[in-house]
């Protein structure tokens, strides 16, 4: 006779496979009775399935969960906060977190980037950064700016305007016809840099763009610190100056969608500060609540706020849940960890040896290029290591959803195994981790990645 829990699960699985639809999955998976895996609680580093069974979130919960699983006192400040006021929206009114929360998020920002526009989550911050960039060009009398250069591969989010700066053909596709706007150049993979270019051509290659474009239409660039899709590309020296230099030149907003890079990500509050740079707009979500609430945010600089001060202008443009109050208490709450607890140091003190971990798979003959910044690092995976082939489609099928994800997941460690470009293992583990939970990975990444090696016949 079944147990009450063996009976919950079983019901679990039922309802999830006739009611719940999940994100970017393929749900014909589960029709020959395949099992849905459930997460039912996390704690620090690690989750835990409905049988019990212990995982290390390698992925932070899709690059979400900064200090980790199982915060009581960041939930709480979100039910303190439900039973004070849960919810009045931003829409010509204000409320104290919301205040307290904008006033923070532009004291760490870079330099002059000191209004915030609250969103419910990062499509929705791109979203609105790409109509706020037109907008102000609009109030500046230059109304016919709204193309976006943004780089091959790049994943910008899901909505119909964050798809057009998104490079990646096969999540553009089902939705085409797009909006007009969206225009591609080279990113900053420079494992595979094509022949007879050098390094400093790739921030060129955005000039070039725009001249080609004409600047009158161009509205913004928009660029990842570390670009997530195709495996954490890293900018090389002096690219983000350039780009810089380049928007001025051009009157361009420059857009740093740090959705993934900011809070801690790369060892800074934000990625522009771990390169240098200082960009019109900064796009954010995930790790400003580190997931405990949804939330996402535009931070935008003085410049670009200053046409939407005066008179009667305003950026016509708004979500309903954009910084809900108990999402702005949970997220204040989460900025206190970091503070109190000293977040970004431990992945400071800590990302060489991360790397290193990593540099040390070389000799498994399947691993390409180790490439990332922070606790946001890739691996590349080759047919061979010399020339660096690269696999097939049929062959990345069958080595990712074939074999690898599977793999890994069985021997307990969440990352993704990805191949919207050519096919890598992401990283990127919470902020909180150390050489304990780096040895972890090590421990099934090493085989997993061996018989990954014999199966494609690598060895």
């Amino acid at each position: 006779m079944a147990t009450t829990a063996e009976t919950s699960n079983a019901e679990l699985q039922e309802l999830a496979k006739r009611h719940l639809w999940m994100h970017f999955s393929r749900m014909g998976a589960y029709e020959d009775g395949a099992e849905v895996p459930i997460i039912v609680r996390g704690d620090g580093c690690y989750v835990y399935d409905q049988h019990g069974k212990r995982y290390l979130d390698g992925l932070s919960s899709l690059f979400c969960t900064n200090i980790g699983h199982g915060r009581a006192d960041v939930a709480q400040a979100g039910a303190d906060q439900a039973k004070e006021l849960g919810f009045f929206p931003n829409w010509s009114y204000a409320h104290p977190r919301a205040i307290e929360l904008a006033s923070k998020i532009a004291e760490l920002a870079p330099d002059d980037l000191n209004r915030v526009f609250f969103t419910s989550g990062g499509s929705e911050a791109v979203e609105s950064a790409l109509k706020l960039a037109r907008q102000y060009h609009k109030l500046r009398g230059n109304g016919t700016k709204y193309k976006v250069i943004a780089r091959d591969t790049a994943y910008h989010g899901t909505t119909m305007g964050c798809l057009t700066a998104t490079g990646i053909p096969e999540l553009r596709a089902p939705f085409e016809p797009l909006p007009a706007g969206g225009c591609h150049v080279p990113n900053t993979n420079t494992y595979r840099l094509a022949e007879g270019h050098q390094p400093s051509d790739l921030a060129e290659a955005i000039a070039r763009r725009i001249e080609f474009e004409d600047p009158s239409t161009v509205s913004a660039i928009i660029l990842e610190p570390v670009q997530n899709a195709g495996g954490c590309f890293v900018p090389p020296e002096g690219y983000f100056d350039r780009v810089r230099e380049i928007a001025d030149q051009y009157d361009v907003l420059f857009i740093s969608d740090e959705v993934i890079c900011s809070w801690g990500r790369l060892g800074e509050w934000f990625g522009a500060q771990r390169y240098g740079y200082q960009p019109d707009i900064i796009t954010t979500a995930k790790g400003i609540t580190s997931a405990y609430a949804p939330m996402g945010a535009v931070i935008a600089s003085d410049r670009v706020f200053e046409p939407f001060a005066h008179g009667t202008t305003s950026f016509t443009h708004g979500l309903t849940f954009g910084g809900h109050p108990v999402s702005a208490a949970v997220s204040l709450a989460n900025i206190a960890v970091f503070e109190d607890e000293n977040i970004l140091d431990n992945v400071r003190a800590n990302e060489p040896a991360l790397r290193a971990m990593l540099e040390s798979l070389r000799d498994i003959p399947i691993v390409g290029d180790v490439r990332g910044a922070g606790y946001f690092q890739a691996i590349e995976l080759v047919k061979d290591q010399s020339s660096k082939a690269s696999f097939s489609d049929e062959e990345s099928e069958t080595l990712l959803r074939g074999y690898l994800s599977g793999a890994l997941f069985e021997r307990g460690l969440i990352c993704r195994a990805d191949d919207r470009g050519d096919p890598v293992i992401m990283l990127a583990p919470p902020l909180i981790a150390g050489p304990e939970q780096f040895a972890e990975i090590e421990g099934v990444l090493r085989p997993v990645l061996e018989e990954a090696s014999r199966r494609m016949r690598l060895l």
